[in-house]
């Protein structure tokens, strides 16, 4: 139910007219958009590094995650004149312009939206056509959990350090686990979607009855499917310390490997907004080497 609850603050040198602050966009938790602006205002300094150089996607809640939901690609011309609309991926039909969320109040301005869910491309809004990193989306079908997820990630961490690459995990913060392969040098969509999927069927060879690549739900029974398409131009991924639309304010989270392997043997990997913001109290940015660490792919990289 709406409410009529609105105030104006100030969030860094910008001035903010925050509305219905007091509406459960959570309702088995009672997490109201006041505590979704708050959490991403106090998660900024670590997710901003992440978002800030990409035009990101919007998946908006109006009426909490029980309500319907739609995808804000397109950036609104009634944005604030601080929010820069920027080159993204786009459509079939071409590229179109995005939201490029910069600075602390931007993040809770899309919170203000009902902007529960922050998904962003691989590459940079200043050339959308090289990638800076490389993603798995390990996504487990029926009968299978995250348990799956991360026993393949560890045999596809494995796979990527034969090939000399280093990787990163983090919780998809709804089912799954994704794997993220930093680049920060010359690649092109092309070249990454190809070693994405080569190196998926490579462990779909040795596991055929617990991996798959293969795109068709009816395949994925029993399986992990190792989704080697979110790195194709278009495509976008649920940004690091994004909200999830789950029955808990569940966050994608960046996790260390001993996690993983901890995941593996069952240990819980769900983390809420509170307990991310602990855990960066704690143990920082764990993905913070994804944004500077330089690696190339085998076949080698690309000037255009």
């Amino acid at each position: 139910m709406a409410t009529n609850s609105e105030i104006e603050v100030e969030v860094g040198n910008r001035r903010l007219r925050l509305t219905n602050l007091d509406k459960v966009l959570y309702p088995e938790t009672g997490f109201t958009k006041a505590q979704v602006i708050d959490y991403y205002v106090r998660i900024a300094p670590t997710m901003l590094p992440h978002i800030a150089d990409r035009g990101i996607t919007m998946r908006r809640f109006p009426d909490g995650i029980d309500g319907e939901s739609f995808f804000n690609k397109r950036c609104p011309a009634w944005r604030p004149d601080w929010v820069e609309a920027v080159r993204g991926p786009g459509e079939s039909s071409g590229p179109i312009d995005y939201c490029r969320i910069s600075e602390v109040a931007g993040l809770a301005w899309t919170a203000n939206l009902a902007s529960l869910e922050i998904h962003a491309p691989m590459a940079r809004f200043v050339d959308i056509a090289a990638p800076t990193m490389l993603v798995y989306d390990l996504d487990p079908g029926d009968e299978t959990s995250i348990i799956e997820c991360c026993a393949l990630a560890i045999k596809l961490r494995e796979l990527l350090a034969s090939v000399s690459l280093d990787a990163w995990a983090k919780t998809s913060g709804n089912k799954g686990l994704q794997v993220y392969v930093p680049l920060n040098s010359p690649h092109t969509h092309e070249h990454a979607s190809a070693f994405a999927r080569a190196s998926g069927q490579l462990l779909e060879r040795a596991e055929p009855n617990r991996v798959t690549t293969v795109m068709r739900r009816s395949d994925r029974t029993g399986k992990v499917f190792i989704d080697w398409s979110q790195n194709s131009h278009h495509k976008t991924t649920i940004a690091p310390y994004s909200l999830r639309a789950r029955s808990a304010q569940t966050v994608s989270t960046p996790i260390t490997w001993d996690e993983v392997r901890a995941g593996a043997d069952g240990a819980s990997l769900v983390f809420d907004a509170e307990a991310v913001l602990d855990r960066v109290e704690e143990m920082g940015d764990l993905f913070e080497p994804t944004l500077t660490l330089v690696q190339t792919l085998p076949g080698g990289g690309t000037d255009g």
